[in-house]
């Protein structure tokens, strides 16, 4: 892949100097034909190409990149005078050192041959010989440097702003990694402590619980290291879970949980309600109170609707310091993977906590 493109950019460089240099000479062709062009003329139009080629790269490989780029103007423009300076004389002398003038060379064989029949020119090539002019040179210069500037400067800030773009796409995915590492064992540590609540009181339900810790763990193995899982997964996640949190509720506890419209083809990222779920059970679970729970998914239109309610009750759980790791995690995931296509208030009506979530996939 790199060769080719490396190929690909050689050919397109070599199209664009071809089509340089020589539109010009076929734009004006019917002139051409009646114009006689010497040998040292032709040697110089070569020269002048070589040296506008060299600089160009010189420029755009050297001279920005070194000088313009970290901001060393003065140096920059002092070498751009200095290359001018050079274009403007060293091609020319290149070209006489190559090919001998044509007045210079019938002068060369006069002095050796006096009797050669061409005419002497001692003091300027002959009307039709005429050298290319300064002026000409110079626009050509300019219009090089311009261009080759321009080019090498907006190619570096695009190449700055892909790079820029791929750094804070390389930290996002980073986050979300190490959010996605965070939501693991949060939700396990959790789920331990109320197993560990009925080892301790060694309820019967304690293996049964094992096992569907045991279902619960392999899916976060294996479904979260994908970004995004169908819903239906994920609904089954959370009734797994509720099972697990039904082993330690009693008869004051009124559980109802529902999922409806198209969950078997909408696609969602994982964990993205169970940390809702779990303050639910958390905060709304008395065995001396009556207390009622109720989570429903549903969608409608691409959109997936969440809510949980739950009474607030007074509990040893309310009054211990609460990190909120779970809940800061899924609001940043939010964040990050729904920006401005999420909704999420958390509001509290008469001793009842409301989570309500939207999310348009």
């Amino acid at each position: 892949m790199k060769n080719d493109k490396k190929i690909i950019t050689v050919f397109t460089h070599m199209v664009a100097w071809a089509c340089f240099f020589f539109v010009p000479y076929l734009v004006f062709f019917p002139r051409l034909r009646e114009f006689s062009m010497s040998d040292n003329m032709l040697a110089t139009i070569i020269c002048n190409n070589v040296f506008i080629v060299l600089f160009y790269y010189f420029n755009t490989q050297v001279l920005v990149p070194k000088l313009l780029i970290n901001k060393r103007w003065g140096w920059y423009i002092l070498s751009i005078a200095a290359c001018l300076a050079a274009f403007l004389f060293l091609p020319k002398e290149i070209a006489n050192f190559l090919v001998e003038p044509e007045f210079i060379r019938q002068n060369n064989e006069f002095i050796r041959n006096p009797e050669f029949k061409g005419t002497p020119k001692l003091t300027r090539a002959p009307r039709r010989v005429r050298p290319i002019a300064d002026p000409y040179n110079t626009v050509l210069f300019l219009l090089v440097f311009a261009f080759g500037t321009c080019i090498s400067v907006t190619q570096r800030w695009l190449k700055t702003e892909q790079t820029k773009k791929e750094t804070e796409n390389e930290k996002l995915n980073t986050e979300l990694s190490f959010l996605k590492s965070q939501v693991n064992p949060h939700f396990f540590f959790n789920t331990l402590n109320n197993i560990y609540s009925l080892a301790v009181v060694r309820s019967e339900k304690t293996a049964p619980a094992v096992m569907k810790l045991s279902s619960i763990m392999r899916y976060i193995l294996t479904e979260t290291e994908r970004d995004l899982v169908p819903l239906n997964n994920e609904v089954d996640f959370i009734h797994n879970f509720i099972e697990l949190q039904q082993v330690r509720l009693t008869d004051k506890v009124t559980l109802h949980f529902s999922a409806k419209g198209d969950i078997d083809t909408i696609l969602i990222a994982p964990l993205m309600f169970i940390p809702f779920v779990e303050n639910a059970f958390k905060y709304g679970v008395s065995t001396k109170e009556v207390s009622k729970i109720d989570i429903s998914i549903d969608t409608k239109d691409n959109i997936i609707y969440f809510s949980a309610t739950n009474n607030i009750v007074a509990t040893d759980n309310n009054l211990m310091e609460n990190t909120g790791i779970g809940i800061n995690n899924v609001k940043r995931r939010l964040e990050l993977m729904y920006p401005e296509r999420h909704k999420l208030s958390t509001t509290i009506e008469n001793n009842i906590y409301i989570v309500k979530l939207e999310i348009t996939t």
